[in-house]
């Protein structure tokens, strides 16, 4: 006992998402792919043969109460360390320990690090060697995927277990066993609570386990007793306690989400690229990056197509940077809408791609002499450039050489059958330009 259980720091001050950690497979929720009965990481855990493993997933998937289940049924060591407060000394000392203890007493010790991706290539490097030698069994937890922010040589030397966001029924068993448990619980408090403020609560923690447990419990504590005694959540009770959807995502799911958004532009869905512009804004996502995707691609995939989605979009972004939030999103939905329902082609950012390969590429790229800026040349400099023809002399167009000797066949931009560009085409053809 300590100078804080004395003041009374007790058991029931531990947040309930702490309290209900479930303590086996059996209490353990969801996740029924990796640890059904018949799965290899339950078979593991249950003989006690798990060997190094990353867990990774959205918070509050259950990756810190897997590795709390794991620690609870090996009869070896279990050290747990955090990766943005450990340092290399701290991994040295538990490696120290963990050959200590497997000399004298014959025991394994598995180390949980906690926001693994976090570890940086010289933490990563202390630590390999313990893991090729078996001198500890490492278990990494990590809301990134560890293929793109961990150090491959860790990776490599580990089973990674994908776990997915609870559904909405696993939250509201968790909740039901949470008021009726009166060890860990809310069993104590005598509460009744609405189906639809329980519904409410499992759907808007949108798979956060965490997340339920805390609007539960902020429910109960602040929610007055009737005049029998019994706490009685409703719906508005619920609303208040949870406010609104938990929307905050990881890296991974925010680029999938980006490239979700984009792809979604480019084949011409606006129902999907709306949805996915107002989850990325409402879970943290900066508007002026949709607004930079959203314009890049009116160039790259409309294009030529229709060349007033560019002026749609970018006018669009102005509109917002007058406007601000929330009004900003009407101009922002509407270019959306629009470069979505727009024809296509990638005609632009084809040409632009070869045009760029040449200029590294070209050898003989020497500017025709009647295209030149000729004005302080020699004589003959000047002759030359007297040989260019001035196309408004001609009705607007004269055909003759703009580009080098080496490239002067080269066509870059060739307009599509679609939009505009079938106006292009016909224009081209009336000049006899190759298309």
């Amino acid at each position: 006992m300590d100078l804080f259980d004395l003041v009374g720091n007790s058991k029931t001050n531990v947040p309930l998402s702490e309290r209900m950690r479930a303590r086996n497979l059996s209490e353990y929720v969801g996740q029924q792919h990796i640890v059904s009965e018949s799965s290899l990481l339950r078979r593991a855990i249950k003989l006690d043969r798990l060997g190094s493993c990353i867990f990774w997933g959205p918070p509050g998937s259950g990756k810190t109460t897997l590795a709390n289940v794991i620690a609870n049924g090996t009869d070896g060591n279990f050290v747990k360390l955090n990766a943005v407060s450990s340092g290399v000394a701290d991994v040295k000392k538990v490696i120290e320990d963990a050959r200590t203890s497997a000399k004298l007493y014959g025991k394994k010790t598995y180390l949980l690090l906690d926001e693994c991706h976090r570890f940086s290539k010289t933490q990563s490097d202390s630590l390999l060697p313990a893991i090729e030698q078996g001198d500890i069994i490492f278990i990494g937890s990590t809301t990134e995927n560890p293929f793109a922010s961990m150090t491959p040589a860790i990776v490599s030397r580990c089973r990674v277990f994908e776990l997915k966001r609870l559904d909405q029924e696993d939250i509201k068993r968790s909740l039901i066993r949470a008021l009726n448990d009166k060890e860990r619980g809310l069993g104590n408090y005598s509460v009744e609570i609405e189906d639809e403020a329980l519904d409410h609560i499992a759907r808007l923690s949108a798979g956060d386990l965490r997340v339920a447990y805390n609007a539960l419990e902020l429910a109960v504590l602040t929610t007055p007793p009737a005049q029998d005694g019994r706490i009685k959540i409703t719906l508005t009770d619920a609303e208040q306690s949870i406010q609104q959807k938990a929307l905050s995502f990881d890296e991974q799911s925010y680029y999938d989400m980006l490239s979700a958004f984009c792809k979604s532009l480019r084949g011409s869905d606006a129902n999907a690229a709306l949805y996915y512009m107002q989850r990325l804004i409402k879970g943290g996502c900066d508007p002026l990056l949709i607004f930079r995707r959203l314009i890049a691609h009116s160039a790259e995939d409309v294009g030529m197509a229709d060349p007033n989605a560019l002026v749609v979009a970018t006018s669009a972004m102005t509109a917002f940077e007058k406007m601000g939030l929330p009004e900003g999103l009407l101009p922002l939905s509407e270019a959306i809408i629009y470069v979505c329902e727009a024809e296509k082609s990638n005609s632009v950012v084809v040409a632009m791609d070869m045009a760029g390969e040449d200029a590294l590429k070209a050898t003989d790229d020497a500017v025709p002499p009647w295209v030149k800026n000729a004005v302080y040349g020699s004589k003959e400099d000047k002759k030359l450039a007297s040989q260019y023809k001035y196309p408004h002399d001609y009705g607007g167009y004269v055909e003759q050489q703009y580009l080098p000797n080496g490239l002067k066949n080269r066509v870059y931009y060739r307009p599509s059958d679609n939009g505009y560009e079938k106006t292009v085409k016909e224009i081209r053809n009336k000049k006899g330009k190759k298309n």
